[in-house]
């Protein structure tokens, strides 16, 4: 069954029984497709459909089975049970808009640094002057990137704009100019290499697929098996980052390929599952792309994410139109897809120095050694 994104599940208690609260505009096919679940009751009071808390529900809703990151929250003694509680409820309030789980540990772990910083004093106490005081003695002093500093602003509003009653100024909280730093890429060449270096058949396959279709690491791991439409050659992407749907072409050598690794793993739900099923972990993708790289001798720090900057530089070179090439990857404004000109050594290739134009004698002479 596929959930709509509109819908807001979180966690709640009903009679004491474990519960999954869902909470959705009323539309009639809505309420049909909730009926379809089994055990779904709704709650006159709370004015919410509800439905056991159990694994298969948790794997219908895409709720995590355990919750990581609350179990690390509570781990810090040093941070006051209330904000606990605050940070609890950020957790949830996150969730119901689709963050990824990634991005809240990030958001919470930021958090906790901050108010374990400033844990003898009362959080509704303090002031812009006091973020200004923390982003220089302990962001700074530790060196932490600007992309450090701008996500603790971003999960600082969020925490405060979620209590009624606050003295932080949120409209002057002001995020760092993040630096022009250019993507990082590998040529054909040298993906070909790593991809060739891979031997078992499912770390090629992901290797690949991830490369041809310029995919991050969470979209690969997140596909299902009806995420691949051989009739119409397309790799569907559901909830990609933003909780953005696209979907880009499927190579027809990619699809040979997946065919040939369906036969030998055949994968249950996800299109590319752990030992024990499930889905295929983060850490595991990290793994085969290292051993790779150093099977194929390539003396590089290369990343996964590369390979998906890779993918839209060699798109560039080859003359795609960038337009294209941001509906391929999916991003929100068409200047972070510029970034891909700054790279692309073909493009510059064909600037013609003015150098060139002038008449200089002996040009490729040696000069002598004085």
């Amino acid at each position: 069954m596929e959930i709509p994104k509109e819908w807001e599940m979180s966690l709640m208690t009903i009679e004491g029984e474990n519960r999954i609260s869902i909470k959705f505009t009323k539309r009639l096919d809505w309420i049909e497709k909730i009926k379809n679940i089994v055990g779904a009751k709704w709650h006159i009071d709370y004015k919410v459909w509800h439905i056991a808390d159990n694994k298969v529900h948790r794997n219908l809703l895409g709720i995590p089975l355990s919750d990581k990151i609350k179990n690390s929250l509570q781990g810090y003694s040093e941070i006051q049970p209330v904000v606990k509680q605050d940070l609890e409820y950020m957790i949830d309030w996150m969730r119901t808009k689709r963050y990824s789980e990634s991005s809240i540990a990030s958001y919470i772990k930021s958090l906790e640094v901050f108010f374990v910083y400033y844990k003898a004093k009362n959080i509704l106490e303090i002031t812009n002057n006091e973020v200004i005081i923390f982003n220089r003695e302990y962001i700074f002093k530790k060196q932490l990137s600007a992309t450090y500093q701008s996500q603790f602003i971003n999960a600082l509003k969020i925490f405060y704009k979620l209590k009624t009653d606050k003295k932080i100024e949120l409209e002057k909280l002001i995020r760092p100019q993040k630096p022009f730093q250019l993507p990082k890429v590998i040529s054909e060449t040298e993906v070909a290499m790593i991809i060739n270096a891979t031997k078992n058949k499912k770390h090629k396959t992901m290797l690949s697929l991830m490369y041809s279709g310029g995919l991050r690491r969470g979209e690969l791991l997140n596909l299902k098996l009806g995420d691949i439409d051989s009739n119409r050659m397309l790799i569907i992407i559901n909830h990609g980052k933003g909780a953005k749907d696209r979907i880009v072409p499927l190579s027809p050598n990619i699809l040979g390929m997946l065919r040939n690794y369906w036969k030998e793993y055949k994968p249950k739900e996800y299109l590319f599952e752990g030992m024990y099923g499930g889905k295929y972990s983060e850490r595991s993708i990290e793994l085969v792309l290292k051993k790779a790289v150093k099977d194929a001798g390539i003396n590089k720090n290369i990343n996964l994410h590369m390979l998906r900057h890779s993918y839209a530089t060699h798109l560039m070179e080859s003359g795609t139109n960038l337009r294209y090439i941001q509906e391929l990857l999916g991003h929100k404004s068409p200047k972070t897809t510029q970034l891909y000109t700054h790279v692309s050594s073909h493009q510059l290739g064909k600037i013609v120095s003015p150098f060139d134009k002038l008449r200089i004698d002996d040009l490729g002479a040696g000069f002598e050694d004085k």
